[in-house]
Formats: C-alpha cells, structure tokens, sequence
C-alpha cells in the first residue's frame, strides 16, 4: 500500500528541512510506502531551491508549482489529482500540525475508517481572542448549515482513495474543504491532537487579515442558504412594522394630535437602510460565488512538475 503527504505552501524555506526529516521519521517506522508530494503556491523565498536540494537524495519529494498564487484549497486540489496513495493524508507545511500524528491516521484507516480527521484539543502560541472568535465561528456555521463540523477540527486530515476521487468529480470553483469532506460522507473517526506553534517564520492566516474572514463566509455560503432566508424574514418584519406605523402616523393626525417628526423619520430611515444594505451584502455574496462558478475557469494552472511520470 502506498500513502500519499500532500502539503500546500507558499514560503516556508525555514522550515521545510525539518518538516521533511520528521514526516520521514514518523512514516517509515510503519513500514508503508509513500511519497510526499509539496504544491508550490509560486513561493517567492527558496522553498523550491530547498525542495529540489531535498529531491536530489530522496526521489520520494515531489514538487508541482503553481503559474502564480491560487491559494490554499486550489492546491490542496491539485496535490489530491496528483496522489497516488491509497490513502492521502493533507496538512500545512508550517509544523503546526505535527507529524509525528500521521501513524494514529494510518492506523484508524486500516482499521475501516475512510476519513480521519484530526481534532485540536489545544492550540499553542495562539492568543485567547482569536480561539473565542474561532469557537463563535465553528457553532454559526454548525447551527445554519446542513454540515456539521467538530469544533477545532482543522484542514490535517487522511482520505482513503475512494473518498478522494468522490472529492476530485465535485466541480466547485471555491471549495470549502474541511466542509466538503463532511459533506460526502462515508465512514468518519477522529484523532485528538496539541497543536503546536508554528516551527518558525510568520503566519500567513493574521487574525485581522483577509484569510479568516473568506474561510468563515466560504464555509457559511457553500452549506447553508439561511443568509438569504433571513433577509427574507427581515424584509416582512420590517414590511409589519412600516404598515403599523403607517396606522399609528394616520391615528395621531386623525385626532388632530401632531405627528413625531424628524427622530422617528431618522430613526425609520436609518433602519430601513442598515436592513437594505445587509440584505443586498448577503445576495452579492451568493451572486458573486454563482458568477466565479459559472465563468468555469481552471481552479488552478500548473507551472512545472518535478517527480511525476509525465517529467
């Protein structure tokens, strides 16, 4: 049996020395054969030179590049194309999930599982901020969408071959990942793990960067059309509340009462405003995810391949 390691990267030159010697360390004690296969991201430090320096000694290393930078999930797509393995294990590159895991996956697959997820029961080097707005993020997406995700349940993961190819016929231009893995089903078992800090350079997911946020709304939008239904919802109560005030403005002015002026018209306005903005927010989100699916472009290209057969 052959195992897959399929890591997505984008400049990880420090670490990527170590990275290799310890899934090395981790793997080859089970006596199973396998190959590790790492998806450039168009790095632009020398992670690649570090690679091929590594190839040279150990043809096991193989190399795909991407023409420029896709992001994290078009490559984990490519690397899962590329696989071999009768099972594939995926992870980041940064050290953070450490290998030394890996045997735990492979024995739960032998075992009959044909997903292992890995679940963090700890997340070292990160600030209580962040694991709050995490958690907040995990139970909004579990209570609106028809998925459910285990809290702290990351992107680390082993597939058996046929779940892989169920993954590969899906043809989503923006694939949530950890999401689409629950959603095809099969047999799941988990894997409790200390996630570690990051081995060395700096993260490339800041909390306050862009990368949360699109992860968070990719894993709502691609499950889940209760965005939708909520501004429908909303639109009839506010409807209910304009024919009531409507009632009470033509009630007053029958009785020869004056009217409450310009708080409450400000007041109506700027409500009836925030509700009109938050509802075309939600469509344009829908709407842009339709339009980037139905322009039907390659969800990635590749720049060159180094240890594949067609090379």
């Amino acid at each position: 049996m052959l195992l897959s390691v399929v890591f997505s990267f984008r400049n990880e030159e420090q670490g990527l020395d170590e990275l290799i010697k310890r899934v090395k360390a981790a793997i080859e004690p089970a006596g199973m054969d396998f190959e590790m296969i790492f998806v450039n991201d168009d790095s632009t430090d020398r992670s690649l030179e570090i690679l091929e320096k590594n190839r040279e000694s150990d043809k096991r290393i193989k190399i795909i590049t991407m023409s420029r930078r896709f992001g994290i999930h078009p490559c984990v797509i490519a690397g899962l194309r590329h696989a071999q393995g009768d099972a594939i294990v995926y992870m980041d590159a940064d050290l953070q999930d450490p290998p030394e895991v890996i045997p735990q996956l492979i024995e739960k697959w032998t075992a009959g599982a044909d997903v292992v997820n890995t679940v963090r029961t700890e997340r070292l080097g990160e600030n209580a901020f962040k694991m709050w707005l995490t958690r907040r993020a995990y139970q909004i997406i579990n209570r609106i969408s028809d998925i459910s995700l285990p809290q702290n349940m990351g992107d680390f993961k082993l597939l058996s071959r046929r779940v892989v190819e169920e993954l590969l016929l899906l043809q989503e231009n923006d694939p949530f990942m950890r999401g689409l893995v629950r959603w095809v089903g099969f047999r799941q078992e988990s894997v409790y793990y200390v996630r570690d800090a990051r081995f060395a350079g700096k993260t490339h997911f800041s909390l306050f960067g862009s990368g949360p946020a699109k992860e968070f709304i990719r894993g709502v939008t691609s499950f889940s059309a209760v965005p939708l239904y909520f501004t429908l919802i909303m639109g009839i109560f506010v409807s209910l509340m304009s024919f009531l005030m409507i009632a009470y403005v033509l009630t007053v002015w029958s009785l020869g009462l004056a009217v409450p002026g310009w708080a409450g018209v400000m007041c109506t306005v700027l409500f009836l405003s925030g509700m009109l903005l938050l509802s075309n927010g939600f469509s344009g989100i829908y709407i842009g995810r339709i339009y980037e699916q139905v322009k039907n472009r390659p969800l990635y290209i590749i720049k060159n391949k180094r240890g594949f057969d067609e090379n």
